[in-house]
């Protein structure tokens, strides 16, 4: 049976992090499709446009061919995301939603989250300083959840940060010069710290 990784990520900017988690994906699964996603509980420093773009940058350094930036897949529900997969690869692929252990805790406060787990393996990815809890793990067993973790813990890289602090090795030189291009962010520099 394929399996195909769905990966949806704010992508605000697109990271490190990403880039080494979607490598990992692409070794171990036979399509990945990532997209830059519009998550309702956040805010975002870029638009849904410019985050996928960005992306796309990211891909294209990874170099990898199964790995692919899908549009099609965002959506505010990723209950409609899955919908829309299954009418690109079909009903019979199976399906893993990757998260981050950080986002965990919402699921239970997705739209028909229920619906959206009967139909797909959560691939949850530690995160450093976000440690699964109990509880949550309840939650999900609860919503009669399937899911495994991550063989594989990325680098602590974030996105925040990087929007916050500019830590340049924190993104590929292709986005940090899209980012400086379209003027996105206010990255403190040092020379912010002298005056």
């Amino acid at each position: 049976m394929t399996q195909i990784a769905l990966f949806g990520t704010s992508a605000d900017p697109p990271t490190v992090g990403h880039q080494v988690i979607l490598k990992w994906l692409s070794e171990n699964y036979d399509q990945v499709a990532v997209w830059a996603a519009d998550n309702p509980f956040k805010e975002h420093g870029a638009t849904l446009e410019q985050r996928s773009a960005m992306l796309e940058l990211l891909i294209q350094d990874l170099g990898c061919e199964n790995v692919t930036v899908d549009k099609r897949l965002s959506d505010r529900r990723s209950l409609h995301t899955i919908e829309t997969a299954k009418k690109i690869w079909g009903e019979e692929a199976e399906y893993l939603l990757v998260i981050g252990a950080d986002i965990v805790g919402q699921i239970h406060r997705w739209y028909r989250a229920k619906d959206l787990l009967r139909q797909v393996t959560l691939l949850i990815f530690p995160r450093k300083g976000y440690p699964i809890q109990p509880e949550v793990l309840k939650q999900l067993t609860a919503l009669k959840s399937k899911w495994q973790t991550a063989a594989y813990v990325p680098p602590s890289v974030s996105s925040s940060e990087y929007r916050i602090e500019g830590r340049s090795q924190a993104v590929i030189a292709a986005i940090a010069d899209y980012v400086a291009a379209h003027n996105l962010y206010t990255i403190k520099t040092a020379t912010d710290d002298e005056n």
